[in-house]
């Protein structure tokens, strides 16, 4: 073990779907050693190469646990708390459920330290965004969690939990509301005269170009887009078409607020 797994002890993983299937190979490439996790999975998914798998939780297959990352479906935290995990005592509680609350978490695994995380699947290349949330201080443990998350991309630290399921809207649904965008622009183009795929190229292309631009420069978005747009040229006629009334500003107002809504609803059927 080396590097920020160090300290991290022994790995149980509860779910290993798209979300934690890219988190896990990301930090397996960066130098996890496979022989310190152990994967639950009752669908039977597979792993990664290296990585104990059991269909369900086994104390004398996993041993001592330190580190305890819950990475199934929200709506199965009952069903797993109730099949022999409510007796794990881990030091450190990572979960990556969206809508479940830390005084959930707390509640259901006293004594250990909670710590919430949200990921996006850019993580799977190192370019995703982790938010982080603790509802205590953060101390060495926590420390601990964000160096474990460092290798995933930009790591946040979200200090009212109260915005955490905006957050979750926001950064870890946005990736999808992206390739939405991404496949908008491209039928846009198709439906103005482009072949199909070509369109499809040349969208993926200016999105993935704009964006590591937007990342790297010392500009904001908003300047950036006025240095491409003219006066009275042509990408200023389209951004006069998004500009108007706000329309595009509304259109992703309402998109998180509709998905911050769904992480709500969840939480309260978690607690239920």
């Amino acid at each position: 073990m080396s590097g920020p797994f160090a300290d991290l002890g022994r790995i149980l993983m509860v779910g290993c779907g798209n979300m934690g299937g890219a988190m896990l190979r990301r930090w397996l490439d960066q130098g996890l050693d496979p022989a310190q996790v152990t994967v639950i999975s009752p669908s039977g998914r597979a792993v990664p190469g290296g990585v104990a798998v059991i269909n369900a939780y086994d104390p004398a297959a996993v041993g001592t646990v330190s580190t305890l990352l819950l990475a199934m479906k929200p709506q199965q935290l009952s069903a797993v708390h109730a099949a022999g995990l409510a007796s794990v005592r881990a030091e450190l509680l990572v979960s990556i459920l969206a809508g479940v609350d830390s005084a959930t978490l707390s509640s259901l695994w006293p004594g250990a330290t909670v710590i919430r995380a949200m990921p996006n699947l850019p993580v799977a290349i190192g370019k995703g965004v982790v938010a982080l949330h603790s509802p205590a201080e953060i101390d060495d443990r926590a420390r601990r969690v964000a160096a474990w998350m460092q290798p995933l991309g930009l790591v946040e630290w979200i200090e009212s939990e109260g915005l955490f399921d905006l957050v979750t809207a926001l950064a870890g649904s946005g990736p999808s509301f992206t390739y939405r965008f991404i496949e908008a622009l491209a039928a846009a183009g198709t439906a103005l005269g482009l072949p199909s795929d070509q369109s499809a190229r040349l969208a993926t292309a200016t999105v993935e170009g704009a964006g590591l631009l937007a990342a790297e420069a010392a500009e904001t978005p908003a300047v950036l887009a006025d240095q491409v747009a003219s006066p009275g040229g042509s990408t200023r006629a389209g951004l006069n078409v998004l500009d108007n009334d706000a329309a595009l500003v509304s259109l992703l107002t309402r998109t998180l607020q509709a998905s911050e809504n769904r992480n709500r609803e969840m939480a309260a059927a978690a607690r239920a």
